[in-house]
């Protein structure tokens, strides 16, 4: 595989000699021997079989030492693989042998017999590689010629390149002759290892950690690799290592590559793509794509990157049911992103619909046409097939499938097959495609909708016509009927209306008249209304404290207000609260409900969970504005009547009517107390007056 030469640099070492690596080109092996000899090559690889040790007959050439360093095999500029150069050193072991007969009786050597001991030497060299998973075996042929054939003495070198081996990989070399003279040289080296790229989830995001030396500068990119097309740039940084690169997780797309160069001159880039694989990043993919209109028939699929899909044509009628796939006979088209595509259709029309989809779902559709043709248009889309013979066929395709126009099927294109296929027979349908298999029509049903829609206008009035002759007939029936109509209208507003809830001090006969007057009134406004005037038997049953709390409860469950009103006795009351609960709880009667509620209002108040939950309230000649204990000023306290279109106001809330009819409204209730406010200050013995003097006697 390919290594890239940025992480070679990064592997090997900041030493000049080792960055500089040798490059090799081109894909053959080759072999190259030192000056004076001659070497060959022989042509693929050979068996690794050294043999058994065998005696040599004179002087042989044996190699006596082996050398590894590593190159670049490069194929093209930056697509390199590391490689490993081997030299093997040779010698001439060994002598030629004397013949006895020679030295014992001194007879003089033959001619044909000193040739071969002044000829050159030949010897077949095997190099043998291996790393896991790789084993090769080559032969060399080398030859020495006789001028430098001098026993034990070295005659030079054959260098063979090059055994392709990994990164980090323990390469075993192994040198011998064939036949095999002597012992087979070995050298073990281990290559080094390729720095680390870790990509690892935290949480959301998703962290990239470059294991660099501390002092190296390089340039890193995070770029989209488009296929077809250049790669986009997405994110740049010069750097010093090592660095952790954090990314958001909806950033990863599965053509996000990153790419790292050294920052020297002419230094080679090397990109890595880790993400391809990755489930999130094909999901962002799909959330990033677009679907966009390139006029007139033209659409192009938007994306960072490419994308296994399909496109067809679909028909998308406009009761908003499935896009029906035009697949006969349109057929599908393979996606290729960011590029134009025009489907082959005579006409646009509104209805066609794009339809991109992967083999297991469809994931995006869109009306492209919709903008410049106008909404989606309620049209029978006939298909017509052709066959041999000139036979044809036309059905209507419906959200059921295609309906054969002269059918007995229960829909409406097979109640309109005869009318419809008039249309296409008179022109009155736009051709949509037209091919030797078949044409697509598009039919305008405007008109039969036009027709059905007369009818129902006919019906209507007919109706209409009778139930106005039966109100004519039954006058005094019908006016009864509006009346109880009215009622019931009333009665639900009531019952839709704003919950409140009276309290008050039960000071004497007179005021109790006062607050039911108030109650009465507002219970017309409509407000419904709680009082325990209107409630004694359920306070005898209850008692008051559990009546209060479980009207408190509902009203303000209902958003709904609970109103205090403020008398002389109700403002002692509170005073004395305030100095000592526990003696004012029972110096009051059974049916005091405001005595009870006492013990639950100051602590909303205290707290400061009054406002928007109470509003208070006194009558203007019987209470001073003074007089209303400070404690309860944090809400809206009114003066009645004179304050009585605010006081409604804020009953009534965000349902209150315009300033004109709240004037209205208030006019009546100030009617409606009229009457109890004068009983009230002229009634005898009430021991209550005007304001402050009322006040100074309590």
């Amino acid at each position: 595989m390919p290594v890239p030469w940025f992480f070679l640099s990064l592997a090997l070492g900041r030493n000049p000699v080792v960055l500089s690596l040798e490059r090799v080109v081109g894909p053959q092996d080759t072999a190259r021997c030192s000056p004076g000899l001659s070497c060959h090559l022989w042509d693929g690889d050979v068996l690794c079989l050294p043999g058994s040790l065998v005696s040599a007959p004179g002087p042989m050439l044996v190699p006596t030492r082996l050398q590894a360093e590593l190159v670049l095999r490069c194929y093209k500029e930056t697509d390199c693989d590391l490689c490993v150069r081997v030299a093997v050193h040779l010698a001439v072991h060994g002598y030629w042998e004397e013949p006895e007969d020679e030295e014992k009786f001194g007879i003089a050597e033959d001619p044909e017999i000193e040739e071969p001991r002044n000829a050159s030497l030949q010897a077949h060299v095997v190099l043998s590689f291996q790393a896991y998973p790789t084993a090769r075996c080559v032969l060399l042929e080398v030859q020495v010629p006789a001028a430098l054939v001098q026993p034990g003495q070295s005659v030079g070198s054959v260098v063979f390149d090059c055994f392709e081996a990994a990164l980090g990989a323990e390469v075993r070399i192994w040198s011998y002759t064939q036949p095999r003279y002597q012992k087979e040289l070995n050298l073990t080296q281990q290559l080094p290892a390729l720095p680390g790229l870790n990509v690892s989830a935290d949480g959301d995001d998703v962290r990239l950690v470059l294991d660099v030396p501390e002092e190296m500068r390089f340039g890193l990119s995070l770029y989209w690799n488009q296929v077809p097309g250049p790669a986009k740039p997405w994110w740049h940084r010069n750097l010093t290592g090592p660095q952790t690169i954090t990314l958001n997780h909806t950033d990863l797309v599965p053509c996000l590559c990153i790419q790292v160069w050294p920052l020297e001159p002419d230094s080679v880039r090397t990109s890595i793509c880790p993400f391809r694989e990755d489930p999130r990043a094909h999901r962002n993919l799909w959330r990033a794509a677009r679907l966009q209109l390139l006029p007139p028939r033209a659409w192009r699929l938007d994306a960072p990157c490419s994308l296994p899909a399909e496109a067809t044509l679909c028909w998308q009628a406009p009761d908003g049911g499935p896009c029906q796939p035009l697949v006969p006979p349109l057929p599908r088209e393979n996606v290729t992103v960011n590029k134009a595509l025009e489907f082959p259709l005579l006409k646009g029309h509104p209805n066609i619909c794009v339809q991109v989809s992967t083999w297991e779902k469809q994931e995006l559709q869109e009306c492209l046409w919709a903008d410049s043709l106008g909404p989606l248009k309620d049209d029978m889309l006939l298909v017509e097939t052709r066959g041999p013979q000139d036979n044809r066929s036309l059905c209507a395709l419906e959200s059921s499938g295609c309906t054969p126009l002269l059918s007995r099927a229960s829909t409406r294109a097979a109640r309109l097959g005869g009318p419809l296929l008039q249309d296409v027979q008179s022109g009155q349908c736009l051709q949509l495609w037209d091919d030797d298999l078949g044409a697509l029509w598009a039919c305008p049903m405007e008109k039969y909708i036009h027709r059905r829609w007369a009818l129902v206008w006919l019906a209507c009035l007919l109706l209409v016509a009778v139930l106005f002759l039966l109100l004519l007939l039954k006058k005094n029936h019908v006016k009864g009927w509006l009346r109880l109509l009215k009622q019931d209208v009333r009665a639900g507003a009531a019952a839709r209306s704003r919950a409140a809830l009276l309290l008050y001090s039960a000071d004497d006969a007179g005021f109790e008249r006062l607050v039911g007057a108030l109650a009465s009134a507002l219970f017309q406004l409509p407000l419904r209304v709680a009082v325990d005037l209107w409630s004694r038997r359920e306070l005898s049953a209850q008692g008051p404290l559990a009546w209060f709390h479980a009207q408190r409860r509902q009203t303000l469950q209902e958003g709904g207000v609970v109103v205090l009103l403020f008398s002389p006795g109700a403002v002692a009351l509170c005073r004395e609260w305030l100095q000592d609960a526990t003696s004012a709880a029972g110096a009051h009667g059974p049916h005091d409900a405001f005595a009870a509620s006492l013990s639950c209002l100051l602590p909303d108040f205290l707290q400061g969970r009054a406002p928007g939950r109470y509003v208070g309230a006194y009558f203007d000649r019987l209470l001073s504005p003074d007089a209303v204990p400070a404690l309860f000023r944090s809400v809206p306290v009114f003066s009645l009547p004179s304050q009585l279109p605010d006081f409604l106001g804020t009953l009534q809330g965000p349902a209150a009517p315009r300033p004109w009819r709240l004037a209205e409204r208030a006019e009546q209730v100030s009617r409606a107390l009229q009457p109890a406010l004068d009983s009230c200050f002229r009634a005898p013995g009430t021991g209550r007056g005007m304001g402050p003097e009322a006040e100074n006697r309590t």
